[in-house]
């Protein structure tokens, strides 16, 4: 497959990575399921229309052409959230999201202040959160990433690896 599709088929990360300063991937993580639900009931609902064609009659066009938005607007969904990953690498941590027009927003592991992690009811019982990034920059590109897949685990992650690049002291062995 030609790159220039493959670009527009696959987020490829890989890409964005400093590869020549050691920069490496430690976690992709893309878009919890849960966001698919929405998308996948469009499709659903397309196919009733489709089907419904048959007894409308002279009318047929009416649910066809709706079934034609329905069916669109969940495959453009189902490709936008998969277009959507959150990465954390040794370096920083970076959200590259789009398909026509993509967007790359980054903060290096030294800028994080504190992570918020918002779960709601719905969340706890399915294993997603949402992240809320601080950090010393006024005006940020990464601030929230929404519907994360087990985010205890990913921020547990994230903290190991601001523990590690020596970013913030050990309080259990102070220096």
């Amino acid at each position: 497959m030609p790159d220039m599709i493959r670009r527009f088929l696959d987020p490829d990360v890989d890409r964005h990575l400093l590869v020549s300063e050691g920069e490496y991937v430690i976690d992709e993580v893309p878009k919890h399921w849960i966001v698919l639900v929405l998308p996948a009931l469009a499709m659903v609902l397309a196919m009733l229309l489709f089907t419904s064609m048959i007894f409308a009659q002279q009318w047929w066009g009416v649910p066809f052409l709706m079934g034609v938005a329905m069916a669109t607007w969940g495959a453009l969904r189902f490709h936008l959230d998969h277009m959507d990953r959150f990465v954390i690498t040794n370096m920083r941590v970076f959200r590259v999201h789009g398909i026509f027009d993509q967007h790359l927003a980054t903060m290096p592991m030294t800028r994080i202040l504190d992570i918020s992690v918002k779960q709601p009811f719905l969340g706890r019982l399915l294993g997603y959160g949402h992240f809320i990034f601080e950090s010393a920059a006024q005006d940020q590109g990464l601030r929230e990433i929404d519907y994360v897949g087990n985010p205890e685990e990913r921020d547990l992650t994230i903290q190991r690896v601001i523990q590690v690049a020596g970013l913030r002291t050990n309080l259990a062995h102070p220096r």
